[in-house]
């Protein structure tokens, strides 16, 4: 970072010492501290920044006619008197003095003009404006911002600086306005963070600049690298989740969904990607399978964890995998881990469930109809009783499947997390002293359950053909 504003050292004995500790810690930037246009911040802020290798003072003040009649009470010229009367104060303690005409977008830029050319004149070095509310439309924005450029005083090295917050979530787009039109300081945050909507975020607006270089011909010291990692960090320190389709820095922001952009990814980041994700820290894009996606990433993804497909199988699988897609969002590695594994019991099954239905409650008598595929890929269907949903299925399939057997252990688990979790059942089931294995997967629970009994009986009949 070129310029750190550290924090307001006026307003709390905390912000005093952050800023301090700030200020005698890092060497190589300009530590900035806030202060209001009164005699009392700027002597604070001077105290907290004083060891600093390179300490510049912040002054603001409101400008816009609303804050003057309904917050400061006071006339134009008395917020003039303010200004240079301030800005002088702070030129006193060190050479590098910047101010903020408050609230500048719905100021008369007559007003603006004059204003600047005061402090300047008082010795201010950087002027900064800010859109305080997000009031400004880009366009609108940069013809303000080149205005006032136009207007400052050519035997001064002044810069011109933003300051954009995001009401109407134009803020990266009204800062990158302002410096194509001239200014050469932004005023950001990490992540966005700020008062209400926040302000610009650093990581887009230097990731702008980096992309588009062509087009800004700008470039910062920023270590890009860092970015991922910054952002988490503060992310976790101030409570604040990072929304997870942020610019540059949400979870989702080198994910791929879609078919067809995932097709795109795998022959050719580019085509889908503007940014390498290595350049702002984090390891590489993701794929996501979901509902979208098509079956050139679900068998990239297969290949990744291991599996190896023929067609036929690869085909089938992709099939399970849509039908599961379309009950949970996304799809993760567990999920099609447990997906393969339910393909792989009913591929070689004498009966599949083909659907199935359920009626229950406190009150009701559990019920359940069932529909099979027989062997010979004859449906069969039936409805049965139970003392439970999972029992009323259980004796439906035993009304079609004739084969007398015991339930001696039942069992469920969780593959997955969150609420589309698939759940997987782990049954044993007993016939003549024989105990049969049976696992079923699924998000609907009841259906696991109808799978991993359906395996435990195709278990048996295998079973009693061979011998």
């Amino acid at each position: 970072m070129d310029i750190i504003e550290a924090g307001f050292p006026a307003s709390s004995p905390g912000d005093f010492e952050a800023v301090s500790s700030i200020a005698k810690e890092l060497r190589r930037p300009v530590i900035c501290a806030l202060a209001r246009a009164n005699a009392r911040d700027i002597d604070q802020a001077w105290g907290a920044i004083k060891e600093a290798s390179h300490p510049r003072i912040h002054v603001f003040l409101s400008t816009s006619d609303i804050h003057l009649t309904y917050q400061l009470r006071k006339t134009r010229q008395e917020v003039l008197r303010m200004a240079l009367e301030s800005v002088t104060q702070a030129k006193g303690y060190t050479d590098d003095v910047e101010f903020s005409p408050m609230d500048a977008t719905r100021t008369d830029p007559e007003f603006i003009f004059q204003l600047v050319q005061a402090v300047i004149e008082a010795g201010a070095t950087t002027i900064n404006i800010p859109d305080t509310v997000g009031y400004a439309i880009p366009d609108e924005f940069g013809q303000f911002i080149e205005s006032i450029i136009n207007r400052l005083p050519p035997d001064k090295n002044v810069i011109l600086s933003v300051h954009c917050h995001d009401d109407l979530g134009l803020a990266t787009a009204n800062s990158l306005e302002g410096l194509k039109k001239g200014a050469r300081q932004v005023e950001c945050t990490i992540n966005g963070i700020g008062e209400r909507a926040g302000n610009a975020a650093l990581e887009e607006i230097v990731m702008a600049l980096k992309t588009r270089s062509d087009f800004f011909g700008l470039e910062t010291a920023i270590n890009t690298t860092e970015i991922y990692k910054t952002s988490r960090m503060v992310s976790e320190i101030m409570g604040f989740p990072v929304q997870p389709n942020k610019a540059i820095v949400g979870a989702n922001a080198f994910s791929h969904q879609s078919g067809i952009h995932q097709d795109g990814v795998l022959k050719k980041s580019i085509t889908y990607e503007i940014i390498e994700p290595s350049s702002v820290g984090v390891s590489s894009s993701k794929l996501v399978l979901g509902k979208l996606s098509g079956r050139h990433a679900f068998a990239e993804r297969l290949a990744e964890l291991g599996y190896h497909l023929d067609d036929e199988a690869l085909n089938r699988a992709f099939q399970a995998f849509k039908e599961m897609a379309d009950k949970k969002k996304d799809v993760t590695d567990k999920d099609i881990e447990s997906l393969l594994a339910e393909e792989k019991r009913t591929a070689y099954g004498l009966y599949r469930l083909d659907r199935i239905q359920v009626t229950c409650g406190d009150r009701g008598i559990p019920t359940a109809a069932v529909r099979l595929i027989g062997p010979q890929g004859e449906v069969l269907a039936d409805a049965a009783l139970g003392s439970g949903p999972v029992d009323a299925v259980y004796q439906a399939i035993n009304r079609l499947i004739k084969v007398p057997n015991r339930l001696i252990e039942f069992s469920v688990k969780s593959v997955t997390e969150g609420l589309d979790a698939i759940g997987e059942v782990f049954i044993r089931i007993e016939k003549d002293g024989l105990v049969y294995t049976g696992r079923g997967a699924d998000t609907d629970i009841i259906v696991a359950s109808a799978k991993a009994y359906l395996n435990a009986i195709n278990r048996l009949l295998t079973s009693e053909v061979k011998s």
